[in-house]
């Protein structure tokens, strides 16, 4: 098959096409042929150095797929021919994948296969940060930064859908216009306004019951004082930097709980677990057409270096695919 590897640590140039060996399944996993592949900032840090993949996953970047099943292993209920689309540990992006079967999901009859591999690492992320740690419920108000990233666009999407106001930040004022287009209630210009001050206008001085923070750094402090009292700022990284000053007078007097996550290290059991409540909670609202994944551009898979390149450059709004 052909496969796109880091020939070494660097810039988007190092990522390469290459012949590999068609990967073969194990005891409750299965094979894709791969119709597409989602592009994330994850696979950028692994193509530096920063984020290597856990002990036995391939060295090959790449997080989700969708496509159809060839073959599977031992003591699994799915068959061939059946249309998945999955979140994987890596390897994503070749031509064949091997996912472990508890974290497939049906593709969705109303989406194509670029739509449905654009799922699994937002949708799995959003879910159990926003909804779980987060607990965010109908009715709450959630902030969130980066609001046209792939995380960004499915927070807006699934917080809407389920009743929730929603407030994002962004870039620009042409990036602020593409969240409230996408459903949030206001795009906050993070270069231009405070989003401190704009929050507790638009809540009457409550604030956001629910922070989700990608940035970190000089934003963390900031987002808890964006928070109402009892609020939950969850953290999912930091662009802006991994070390922040902090009032934790603040969090005592107000009640605020901080807390964070990552996907890729968790278990199969744990993220098969994120996976049934998906199905259950959100894959409805897809085949609905409530929710659907914004796709700002495709690349054959050749290029993934350019895919790479735009997502560095920050230029785009939902997510980047790659077809094989």
């Amino acid at each position: 098959m052909i496969a796109v590897e880091i020939s070494t640590p660097g810039g988007a140039e190092v990522l390469r096409p290459v012949e590999r060996p068609r990967p073969v399944p194990g005891p409750d996993e299965v094979l894709i042929r791969v119709a597409a592949a989602g592009v994330n900032r994850p696979d950028v840090l692994q193509r530096r150095g920063l984020y290597p993949p856990p002990p036995g996953v391939s060295d090959i970047p790449g997080l989700e797929v969708a496509g159809e099943i060839v073959e599977t292993g031992a003591g699994v209920d799915l068959r061939p021919g059946e249309r998945v689309t999955a979140l994987l540990a890596g390897g994503g992006y070749a031509e064949y994948a091997v996912a472990p079967a508890p974290q497939c999901l049906p593709v969705p009859a109303v989406l194509s296969m670029a739509e449905a591999a654009a799922l699994p690492e937002t949708h799995f992320t959003v879910w159990t940060n926003v909804f779980e740690r987060g607990g965010l419920r109908p009715g709450e108000t959630l902030l969130v930064h980066g609001g046209t990233s792939g995380i960004g666009t499915t927070a807006i999407a699934l917080a809407r859908a389920l009743g929730s106001r929603v407030f994002a930040t962004a870039g620009s004022p042409r990036k602020c216009r593409a969240c409230e287009e996408l459903g949030a209630e206001r795009g906050i210009d993070r270069e231009r306004e405070d989003f401190v001050a704009v929050v507790r206008e638009l809540t009457d001085g409550r604030g956001a019951d629910v922070v989700l923070d990608m940035a970190g750094g000089d934003f963390f402090p900031r987002s808890l004082q964006a928070l109402a009292d009892e609020g939950r700022l969850v953290l999912i990284a930091h662009l802006r930097g991994a070390k922040a000053e902090i009032d934790l007078d603040a969090v005592l007097r107000r009640r605020l709980v901080v807390t964070g996550s990552t996907l890729r290290p968790r278990s199969v059991a744990e993220k098969g677990r994120i996976a049934r409540a998906l199905r259950e909670r959100v894959w409805p609202l897809l085949e609905a057409g409530r929710v659907k994944p914004r796709i700002h551009a495709t690349f054959p898979l050749a290029r993934a270096e350019a895919a790479h390149r735009l997502l560095e450059s920050g230029d785009f709004v939902g997510k980047l695919v790659l077809i094989p």
